[in-house]
């Protein structure tokens, strides 16, 4: 399915790419983190190139429902159950300066934004603690937050945090802007040319699954989950998967609201160039290839938005993934062992619009040699609570369990045949875990095991993919891959007999 910002023509033009180029950055990735920062150095007279895998926001930028707010949910309450109040500041002056940054370049280049009000609410009371405790958070952080005991809104809820003055905008219309803005300083981009693997040394490099080899002074991996290995942050990331639906409807709210507490719920309107404005509902966030079936939280979203919302009329559906860190703090700078000229940013957990900002000006300051944000200093050298710790620890041995499981399904199962169109499932072939699938009335088998650590895949019957539930890579019915850390698509194997 195509997210609302992406259903539109492919305007994003592209470059041919000279491997023989003197570069001084290579950003991979085409989403907001990648060309922000290909920006920034564009702008101080660098030569960038960025090369994306798909196209310009095919990814977590274009999927997001692209919220440019300070009040993210329960995230800070959460970051000071990890981190001390210095590192919660450090966050909360990383996110703002990333917002005033990006709202100040849609001002400049005439991209729509709408300033709305952030809302956490308590959708049940049990979710009340959680909502004051992110008061509480927010107050101590010197965001100008309040109370609500009630909202303007038709759903269920008792009583919300309010911050004022928050944004919320198209994020196709501020990539476009920004790529526009890439090659007017120079730069270039380039589609459709994927990744895989990056090295350090005399001079960088990036290796494209073409055999291709481009060279430049620094890389910056801005791929969601890293593409190499070094530093192990695969282990340290946790890959949640969310949906969005959006929606006809004559009154949908103002606010940008979110629910305290689990299942999630996400709303917010959206104007739109034809005059009509959506409404969008979003939420149900769970770990990749860990649930029993994915569209079944697409219709839980449905089913809320008919009770809720009357008469509404689906337009879209789509479905994102992101990743968060073990302390809730992104990961942001030099990779381990990359010589100091490779750079990532991941761990956003959901709230890229201002992160990825602060990313961007953390990295394209360092390479440009530039003096730290006293923000981006305090971060980088964080030292995280037990807590935390404890944390990074629970998600690792739910990445062991889920292995487990994942060996132990495709061993009870022989592999189908020639599944119903649109299904797949994995099974046994002899000893080794086959998936088949049919999508569009052609079937296709593959092997069943991720190319990156060797998990055992599951089929995702909403976005109709191949996904590792260890570390949240994901690959197309034939066998492309689509997203995660892994780089090399799965293997084909023969067509089932029918």
């Amino acid at each position: 399915m195509t997210s609302l910002w992406r259903d539109r023509p492919d305007v994003i033009a592209e470059d041919r790419l000279d491997v023989h180029e003197d570069l001084e950055l290579i950003v991979v990735g085409a989403g907001l983190t990648g060309l922000v920062t290909a920006l920034m150095v564009a702008e101080a007279g660098g030569r960038v190139a960025v090369i994306e895998a798909r196209t310009v926001g095919a990814v977590a930028t274009g999927n997001t429902t692209a919220k440019v707010s300070l009040l993210q949910g329960t995230k800070l309450s959460t970051i000071l159950h990890y981190q001390s109040a210095h590192v919660a500041q450090a966050y909360v002056n990383s996110n703002r300066a990333g917002q005033e940054w990006l709202l100040q370049f849609c001002a400049d280049h005439e991209v729509a934004v709408q300033v709305r009000d952030a809302v956490t609410y308590a959708a049940a009371p049990n979710e009340l603690d959680a909502a004051r405790g992110e008061l509480e958070a927010a107050r101590s952080l010197g965001l100008d937050v309040h109370w609500s005991d009630t909202l303007d809104v038709p759903f269920p809820h008792h009583g919300a945090v309010v911050l004022p003055g928050q944004a919320q905008f198209d994020p196709m219309d501020v990539l476009a802007a920004l790529a526009s803005q890439v090659r007017r300083l120079g730069g270039t981009i380039h589609q459709h040319r994927r990744v895989v693997r990056a090295s350090s040394g005399v001079r960088p490099g990036v290796s494209l699954e073409d055999g291709s080899t481009v060279h430049a002074d620094n890389i910056v991996l801005a791929t969601g989950s890293p593409i190499l290995d070094r530093g192990l942050y695969f282990a340290k990331l946790e890959p949640k998967r969310s949906y969005a639906l959006a929606f006809e409807h004559p009154d949908p709210p103002s606010g940008m609201y979110l629910s305290a507490g689990p299942p999630t719920r996400s709303v917010r309107n959206a104007p739109r160039p034809d005059g009509v404005t959506r409404l969008l509902v979003g939420g149900n966030g769970h770990d990749v290839g860990r649930t029993s079936s994915e569209q079944a939280h697409v219709d839980d979203l449905r089913e809320w938005t008919a009770n809720y919302f009357p008469g509404a009329v689906e337009t879209h559906a789509w479905s994102a993934q992101d990743y968060g860190s073990h302390d809730g703090i992104p990961y942001v700078g030099k990779l381990p062992r990359g010589g100091g000229h490779i750079f990532v940013a991941t761990g956003y957990d959901k709230w890229g619009m201002t992160n990825a900002v602060a990313a961007a000006r953390n990295i394209s300051g360092q390479i440009l040699d530039r003096e730290r944000p006293d923000w981006a200093r305090t971060l980088g050298r964080r030292i995280t609570r037990p807590q935390g710790v404890a944390h990074g620890v629970a998600v690792n041995a739910k990445v062991a369990v889920a292995a487990v499981q994942s060996v132990v399904n495709a061993e009870t199962h022989s592999a189908p045949t020639s599944p119903p169109d649109g299904t797949g499932a994995v099974g046994r072939r002899g000893l080794v875990p086959t998936g088949v699938s049919t999508v569009g009335g052609a079937t296709c088998a593959v092997l069943a095991i991720c190319t990156h650590l060797g998990g055992t895949l599951k089929w995702n019957d909403e976005a109709g993919s191949w996904d590792c539930p260890l570390h949240g890579s994901r690959f197309a019915a034939d066998g492309e891959v689509l997203e995660g850390p892994a780089t090399r698509r799965l293997a084909v194997r023969d067509a089932p007999d029918a």
